[in-house]
């Protein structure tokens, strides 16, 4: 198997597992390195998150691993590698210099060859020193930390399998993780055994569910979030007086849908303020309005304006339903958008909160990516971004934060400046079920 080498790049073919082989996948397999070991230092690899996704978006495999080097040059079983990586022993880079190391499988053919040139050039295309203004708060709130609590506290006092309805929380790291740790995530409860353990998820539920539940005998267990609970409430409220209520939100989000479900036949859904003039109501003097725990701010009050508008006897919630840590982010994110290049935003497609930072940083006029992790970044969009501001959902784990500052960390010297609105103190009890003696 033939090695290439690229100076600039740190070019070397390899992944060796602890068993001493190569391995690499498939012919078409680009190999990146995570970490380079020699007999006395390691040197890590932090930017080959950036590089393995580059690779993955070019359309070619790739794997990611560690390189190590024995004191005579020799890596474990191929000689191949060994004389690439030989003459790096006396110039490992200094702590803080990029580099990276990947190898590309001998005999591609020439359109692959190129691609993998491309990857290689655009890594060093985004070389240069930054700085990452990270806004604060971010990353998990309250109630995420406690839905993910009550999952983990039930799978370690309950035989497996536990059952999770939807996503615990909306982030597929969160998830995954805890799939990884026995519970299993379905769609409804049709899919759990009758008499099985079943956790709601943060969003919520409708009467209806808690009601099949009962039905089925299941042993279900609420991480509803305290504050989602609380518009519950007022829509069974609003509703017991005669109100018309508008909902403000999105259709078909698991947090709209258990909402709707608490008075379905007196609530109608708007998503927009141009959705205010098709709303039809019994009588324009009873009508009071919810909304989404995790709107974006400035969007709902443009809402609320059109239905007073209206309505000029709207009526509305004693506090406001957008939650805490969904307003904090949104502030956190004006904080560090103005002086940014381009704005990061950690968290899944899926997450409310985390798309509306992305929509308000659009809304300063700063470009903003979603990104799952460090391996979603575009290495194009770093090219010419000397300032990232960074953020994260409320569903979002604070080590992927933590990951895409290392990564950035691999293209040059990265200065963090924390922008910090507001500090969270907000703490929700377990339910009752889940409560340590």
């Amino acid at each position: 198997m033939g090695v290439a080498v690229e100076a600039v790049v740190r070019v070397g073919p390899v992944v060796v597992t602890p068993s001493g082989r190569l391995t690499g996948g498939s012919r078409d397999t680009v190999v990146v390195a995570t970490e380079v070991c020699w007999p006395a230092r390691r040197v890590p690899c932090p930017s080959a998150p950036l590089l393995a996704g580059a690779f993955d978006r070019a359309g070619i495999a790739v794997r990611m691993g560690v390189i190590t080097v024995d004191a005579d040059g020799a890596d474990h079983g191929d000689g191949a590698i060994a004389a690439a990586l030989r003459g790096w022993i006396g110039d490992a880079p200094e702590p803080g210099r990029p580099f990276a190391v990947f190898g590309h499988l001998a005999g591609r053919g020439p359109a692959t060859a190129e691609r993998v040139r491309a990857v290689a050039a655009r890594w060093r295309q985004a070389i240069r020193p930054r700085t990452v203004l990270l806004a604060s708060p971010r990353s998990f709130c309250a109630g995420v930390e406690r839905a993910i609590a009550v999952v983990e506290r039930v799978l370690e006092s309950r035989a497996h399998p536990v059952y999770v309805r939807k996503q615990i929380v909306h982030n597929t790291h969160v998830v995954r993780d805890l799939e990884r740790r026995g519970a299993v995530f379905v769609e409804e409860l049709d899919e759990v055994p009758d008499g099985a353990t079943v956790v709601f998820s943060a969003h919520g539920v409708s009467p209806a569910v808690r009601a099949e539940a009962r039905r089925r005998r299941l042993h279900a267990i609420d991480a509803t979030c305290p504050l989602v609970t609380k518009v519950h409430h007022e829509a069974r409220r609003f509703a017991e007086r005669g109100d018309t209520i508008v909902l403000i939100g999105h259709a078909g989000h698991e947090e709209t849908e258990g909402t709707l479900g608490h008075a379905p036949t007196d609530t109608v859904l708007v998503q927009t303020a141009a959705d205010v003039a098709r709303v039809a109501v019994a009588d324009p003097a009873r009508v009071s309005y919810l909304t989404q725990t995790t709107l974006a701010v400035d969007e709902a009050a443009e809402a609320v304006a059109a239905l007073r508008a209206r309505f000029p006897a709207l009526k509305g919630p004693h506090s406001e339903d957008i939650c805490y840590a969904t307003t904090n982010r949104q502030d956190a994110l004006r904080a560090v958008a103005d002086e940014s290049d381009l704005v990061l935003v950690v968290g899944s497609a899926n997450s409310s909160n985390s798309l509306r930072l992305v929509e308000l940083s659009a809304r300063c006029g700063v470009p903003a990516y979603l990104i799952e992790d460090a391996r979603h970044i575009d290495l194009d969009w770093l090219a010419g971004a000397a300032t990232v501001g960074l953020t994260a959902g409320a569903s979002a784990p604070p080590a992927l934060v933590d990951e895409v500052i290392s990564a950035l960390g691999g293209l040059g010297p990265v200065t963090v400046e924390v922008r910090e609105v507001t500090a969270e103190t907000v703490h929700f009890a377990l339910p009752r079920e889940v409560r340590r003696p």
